[in-house]
């Protein structure tokens, strides 16, 4: 594999437009509840360009009954996307929707612009923040897949390429990669992420045999796991207010009491229709959460949205086989919250077993009702074998 070429500085922000269309198998209810969930889908996609470093300078939208086949916007809606992109210097168009290939070859020529699905829009985030060596290949790995189907495009308009937003990751850039070569990379990436898996087991399998049961945080992105994950354990992983702050699995002994310790593990957050391939790619990573003997399940209280985030978040674990282990539910940020409805304690099913736990992060409130749920789970069921 040839080895990766440094990135291209911008010299400044690319100047980006995001696109949101509403089609109406997407949505369901009446039109208040389908405008709110759309418009809070395009929120979260501003949110994801603004972490790519990037410029949002304008906010487009359009409604559909279905894709349009060729341009996903249909003609009349890309000629305005056209016109919008020469008056306003865009320099990419990000489409909060997964394109085809040949969507996104078409829209590039109408528009005269590189364009970027939600796809390659996530990709572009980890590909900035990935610091590990696995976090790279898997990184990588997920890019290259992306990439595969989209080797044959309309990138005269783009020759002198100066670097940007989804061009940095796999050794060569699209335009200089064919499919042969691809394909081998794909190959020996795998290879490589099946030793860093086997390496993996055989580091989880020394932390078992101290018989410590294993509590994985997970959640939605910006919940405030990696924060947490601090707090509880000392450590010093990096947590910023972004989205994907965190790519990279952590593992601490947590001790609780002198009857209880766990280790804790920090892992990546979950965002709305995380591409399969992504989700394919950081199995060696997902996998900690997959075999854990408890899901500290981390939900941002202070958003309209966190039921919504909270079925999303349930779907990504029953897809990599997470479904069935049992959860905690932590209500964090409960300090944004207003002060007459700010929930606190444990909450506690019928069999008087921990459920939730409202707690905030930043004020360290309810964060001793935590470690007291969590000491009562990790007695219990027989996880704790001293």
């Amino acid at each position: 594999m040839s080895e990766r070429r440094p990135d291209k500085t911008l010299s400044k922000p690319e100047r980006i437009m995001l696109v949101g269309v509403m089609l109406e198998a997407d949505y369901s209810g009446a039109n208040e509840t389908r405008e709110r969930a759309f418009r809070a889908a395009l929120d979260e996609a501003e949110e994801l360009v603004r972490a790519t470093g990037g410029e949002l300078v304008r906010r487009e939208t359009a409604k559909r009954a279905r894709a349009h086949t060729a341009l996903f916007v249909g003609t009349g809606k890309a000629e305005e996307l056209a016109t919008a992109v020469a008056a306003d210097n865009i320099e990419l168009a990000v489409f909060n929707h997964e394109l085809s290939p040949t969507q996104e070859r078409n829209l590039e020529k109408i528009l005269q612009c590189r364009v970027l699905d939600r796809v390659g829009l996530i990709l572009a985030i980890f590909a900035q923040r990935a610091q590990s060596q696995e976090g790279r290949l898997q990184v990588e790995l997920a890019q290259l897949t992306h990439l595969s189907g989209r080797l044959v495009r309309g990138y005269g308009h783009l020759q002198s390429q100066k670097g940007g937003i989804g061009l940095k990751g796999p050794g060569e850039t699209q335009l200089e990669t064919d499919r042969r070569l691809i394909g081998q990379k794909i190959t020996a990436l795998k290879k490589r992420l099946e030793a860093v898996k086997r390496g993996r087991a055989t580091r989880r399998k020394a932390r078992q045999s101290g018989s410590l049961p294993t509590f994985a945080l997970a959640g939605y992105t910006n919940t405030g796991k990696s924060s947490l994950f601090n707090r509880l354990t000392k450590a010093d992983v990096f947590a910023k207010d972004q989205l994907f702050a965190t790519l990279d699995t952590t593992a601490r002994r947590l001790y609780l009491s002198p009857e209880a310790s766990v280790i804790l593990t920090d892992t990546v957050g979950f965002v709305r229709d995380l591409p399969h391939g992504l989700v394919a790619a950081f199995s060696a990573t997902l996998e900690e959460t997959a075999l854990a003997d408890l899901i500290i399940h981390v939900i941002d209280a202070s958003r309209d949205d966190h039921e919504r985030q909270v079925d999303d978040v349930n779907r990504v674990l029953a897809e990599i086989g997470a479904g069935d282990i049992p959860q905690l539910l932590v209500y964090n940020k409960t300090d944004l919250l207003p002060p007459d409805t700010r929930p606190t304690g444990i909450l506690r099913n019928a069999q008087g077993r921990p459920a939730a736990v409202n707690i905030s992060v930043k004020t360290g409130a309810g964060l001793a009702e935590l470690r007291q749920a969590l000491i009562e789970l990790a007695l219990s069921d027989g996880l704790y074998k001293p």
